[in-house]
């Protein structure tokens, strides 16, 4: 090909397009990890402890190596050593000692992983690891979390310190016209994406190759040849298709550590799938947590106060805390502004990210405490907000990049019909339901992470992008393959988009919303380059021409020479229905208005909104996960007993948004990922309040406890 001057007129950012990879998903080509077949594939299958805390004293392999198939049996007796002394990238932190597989007899909790029964079949293997019989020593052990533990100690995150304080809290209190002091309480909830956790490993030609579905094969491959003490030269993981992750996948499991542990014993190919009762104990969850929340106002409602305490819980052997306060840190200030995130360390497995860390069950308790404060100065809701909108980050002092909240509430408030609300609650009735609305805020932390790429123009005039990004369903790959045909100005067909292989150029993996920002950023600045090297005339070889990118310089240097507060923003509006006959409530409509800076694609942006509002919905009517005090583990880990929203659940959903500029910012991307589900459970408690006259301040919103609640305010107490 040769190079000519000139533009084609084109533009694909900001129009709706499906997606690059649709026809391979919907026709079945696409392959999902479980699904890799390979000649002589054995199938591995993990054996998880009964107790939730003790020590093996045996286990006992004799019989079951003489069932039919059966190949191996690995456990701590004779299992391959583990380098587990490392420091994680992003973390900063060892690993959890959970992927320190079979390294010890120590059981710290229930769903511990004791053994990998290998066999020629996944039946064989299942029926031999059910057969297998291990012996312990049980020891007492503590599952229950509450916030008034004493053993509760506040931990720094990613998020920030672990306590923020400034001014005199009880002094600006007992000043204050108005006082909210409640206390809320959210579940443990779990991932569970479509796709399994799944890992298919095996040698070949001097190189471990592992077929996996996680959120950067890059970042697993560097763990793998760490913990296996190999040359990281010699490992390759790839991951081209991936069923959902929402974090769970963000880490390295120990499906991955058992597949690659089997195969290199064995010398044949092995996959361990994980069934969905075992991804409740070992691919992380969400914490329950115990928030109380304490606001004080002057009469026109501006905070003088605002305190903000969560307690999450975690394992004895890994900390890992839910940053609750996150949100409170962001959206609003006060002369006297406290904040905490602390952990009790229980006998439970380790919770990890989750869509949204922090943010989700942040927002709920906070949005909920806003909405009474609101109730209590006789203010509307969205006004309150108003009136107490920061100039500055309310505890970095830094300016925003952008804050276009208030925006976000005045143009929901249109689009709902806002303004014809009865603010009195119990009002509203459509035959035996009482109907109520309800808002909220949102808001999600903006990051850049360095990454590289490389961009390849091709001798007959298409462009190849190599990145080592993840697509976990989000639609990420047809979003960068827009960027980059913007970037080049062609149309998106003559651009070809390879990511999902550690192989590629190293990127971040797909987490806390960094990753269209910051893979798009790496490409930009790669066809800056490529730019460079073309020339009008010039003809491009049959190898092509490739131009690479470094985005470390240039990210250290906008935290430095350009530190703002940057955050996407939201604003949630709900409408219940709710039956005081059987405690039920249906969510009518809801919507979503965001600000998110430059929205690449509208199709798939919709999508991830609307699935973080319906995400919302399920977490403020249904998701629930109940460990058993006497066993230590969750009941009904299932999805018979863990509920969540189906489509009968989910109502007329509308996502927008409203223009979010911000002149400063070299990339203008955001990231949309987590945003849609900071914020709904709070707009349906608050309408759920409106509707009945009653707060609910635990979630899930169940039946029970809207009947019990309803016969609480009939006795005269009006909270539950």
């Amino acid at each position: 090909m040769t190079v000519t001057a000139g533009r084609e007129a084109t533009r694909s950012v900001g129009t709706s397009r499906v997606r690059v990879e649709g026809r391979e998903k919907v026709t079945g080509e696409a392959r999902y990890a479980a699904e890799v077949l390979l000649p002589d594939l054995a199938h591995g299958w993990l054996v998880l402890s009964t107790v939730a805390r003790g020590r093996i004293r045996s286990v006992e392999s004799a019989p079951v190596l003489d069932m039919p198939g059966v190949l191996e049996i690995l456990h701590h007796g004779n299992a391959l050593p583990i380098e587990a002394d490392f420091v994680i990238p992003l973390l900063g932190t060892p690993p959890d000692p959970l992927i320190a597989l079979f390294q010890q007899d120590r059981v710290p909790c229930a769903g511990w992983p004791v053994a990998l029964v290998v066999a020629e079949t996944s039946e064989q293997a299942r029926e031999a690891a059910e057969a297998l019989v291990v012996h312990y020593e049980t020891e007492p052990h503590d599952v229950r979390l509450a916030g008034g533990r004493p053993d509760a100690v506040p931990l720094d995150s990613l998020n920030g310190p672990g306590v923020v304080e400034k001014g005199d809290l009880e002094a600006e209190l007992a000043a204050s016209d108005f006082v909210v002091d409640a206390e809320y309480t959210t579940p443990q909830e779990h991932h569970n994406p479509m796709e399994p956790h799944a890992a298919v490993a095996r040698w070949h030609d001097g190189m471990l190759e592992v077929v996996d579905a996680n959120q950067g094969s890059g970042y697993i491959a560097q763990l793998l040849a760490q913990l296996f003490s190999l040359d990281p030269a010699v490992v390759r993981v790839r991951a081209e298709h991936v069923g959902g992750g929402f974090g769970s996948k963000g880490q390295i499991g120990v499906h991955q550590v058992a597949a690659v542990m089997a195969a290199t014993v064995l010398r044949r190919p092995v996959r361990v799938v994980l069934t969905r009762r075992q991804m409740f104990p070992l691919t992380g969850y969400r914490s329950a947590t115990a928030q109380r929340v304490r606001l004080g106002a002057d009469s026109d409602g501006r905070l003088r106060a605002l305190s903000h305490r969560s307690v999450s819980m975690t394992s004895t052997t890994y900390d890992f805390v839910e940053a609750s306060t996150t949100v409170a840190r962001v959206m609003y200030d006060a002369a006297a502004h406290h904040t905490s995130n602390e952990i009790v360390r229980l006998d439970v497995p380790t919770p990890t990210f989750m869509r949204s860390p922090g943010e989700t069950p942040g927002a709920f308790a906070l949005e909920s405490a806003l909405d009474e404060l609101a109730e209590k100065c006789g203010i509307d809701p969205i006004e309150l907000r108003v009136r107490n909108e920061p100039d500055r980050g309310p505890v970095s002092g830094l300016p925003f990049s952008s804050r276009n909240v208030v925006a976000c509430f005045r143009e929901g408030a249109r689009r709902f019909g806002w303004s014809d609300r009865d603010p009195r609650p119990g009002i509203r009735r459509d035959g035996r339901w009482l109907i109520g609305t309800g808002t909220a805020a949102a808001t999600h932390l903006v990051m850049s992470v360095p990454s590289t790429a490389a961009v390849t123009a091709e001798a007959d005039g298409t462009f190849t992008v190599r990145i080592g990004a993840s697509d976990i369903g989000t639609g990420a790959r047809t979003a960068l393959t827009m960027v980059a045909a913007d970037a080049l100005g062609v149309v998106p067909d003559r651009v070809r988009m390879h990511l999902g292989d550690s192989a590629l150029p190293q990127a971040v993996i797909a987490l806390g919303s960094t990753g269209t920002r910051s893979w798009g950023w790496a490409i930009r600045t790669a066809i800056d380059e490529l730019r460079a090297m073309l020339t009008p005339g010039s003809t491009i070889p049959p190898e092509g021409i490739t131009a690479r990118s470094d985005t470390t310089a240039a990210v250290v240097g906008l935290m430095q020479n350009a530190p703002k507060e940057r955050h996407t923003y939201g604003a949630h509006f709900a409408e219940v229905a709710v039956d005081t006959t059987t405690g039920e409530v249906r969510v009518r409509r809801m919507l979503g208005v965001f600000a998110a800076g430059q929205i690449v694609n509208p199709l798939t942006a919709r999508s991830q909104l609307v699935g973080g509002m319906i995400w919302g919905v399920s977490m403020a009517l249904h998701e629930e996960a109940v460990l058993d005090e006497a066993t230590g583990s969750v009941v009904g880990a299932d999805f018979a007993n863990y509920h969540i929203a189906a489509h009968a659940d989910v109502p007329s959903i509308e996502a927008a948004w409203v223009d979010d500029p911000d002149p400063d910012d070299p990339v203008g991307l955001k990231g949309i990922g987590e945003l849609g589900n900071v914020g709904p459970a709070a707009a349906i408690a608050n309408a759920v309040w409106h509707a009945t006259g009653v707060r609910h301040r635990h979630l899930p919103i169940r039946p029970d406890r809207v009947l019990s609640a309803q016969g609480d305010a009939v006795r005269g107490k009006a909270t539950r």
